[in-house]
């Protein structure tokens, strides 16, 4: 009896998370279809201030790792300057070493003028709205990673954090983004975190938060 009873309650849990998952995805085709459309005006002007300031490409596109470990290309409009990737020609010794260790450069040399804007309101991120009416990315998740970012977690947590679709916005990027490093697990135990946790309310809480974390531009870089 007991573990009839443990049968069903796990068959419980794995129907709520089923219906979670489906009205989520419902959730994200609507907002990312409404944020296109109402955002139309502000991709124009976005677009206009990237290539004014070097004539460079618009969009920058990198590969990440999605839902069970499938990859696809990310959208963001473009913050820093042409062959950016090329890290030998654009980073000292420092700032190479630093990036290998957190994927981020505190005052990046790379970020144009209108980049450093658009990264402290995350307008940088808005085309990523097409990752997530494409199944990409969902509105809440993990952050969209690297393939080499993987290593920053243990292979156990490796799966369990694609099981979920990576997100625009995240318990990491709403609580504490940039001021939250992969050093001592902070940043992993954060992702996990959402992982384990993920709901209806615990996704409204990080989309309100969100905003807020915007607003007061905090971790950005």
């Amino acid at each position: 009896m007991i573990e009839a009873a443990a049968n069903e309650q796990e068959r419980s849990v794995q129907s709520d998370m089923n219906l979670y998952m489906i009205i989520k995805r419902i959730f994200d085709i609507v907002i990312s279809v409404s944020a296109l459309i109402f955002l139309t005006p502000v991709f124009a002007v976005i677009a206009v201030l990237i290539y004014h300031e070097d004539h460079g490409k618009i969009f920058y596109t990198s590969n990440r790792v999605g839902l069970n470990g499938k990859i696809f290309r990310i959208y963001k409009f473009r913050s820093m300057k042409m062959n950016a990737d090329n890290l030998e020609d654009t980073l000292n010794e420092n700032e190479i070493e630093q990036y290998f260790k957190e994927f981020k450069i505190v005052n990046d040399p790379r970020i144009t003028r209108i980049g450093r804007v658009l990264r402290k309101t995350s307008l940088d991120e808005i085309p990523q709205f097409f990752n997530i009416l494409k199944g990409d990315m969902s509105l809440i998740g993990p952050r969209p990673i690297l393939k080499s970012e993987l290593n920053k977690y243990y292979p156990a947590n490796q799966d369990k954090l694609l099981k979920v679709r990576p997100g625009l916005t995240g318990y990491w990027q709403s609580h504490g983004r940039n001021n939250v490093s992969y050093k001592n697990n902070a940043r992993q135990n954060m992702e996990l975190y959402y992982v384990d946790n993920c709901s209806f309310i615990f996704d409204i809480i990080i989309f309100f938060e969100t905003f807020i974390a915007v607003f007061n531009t905090r971790g950005a870089n």
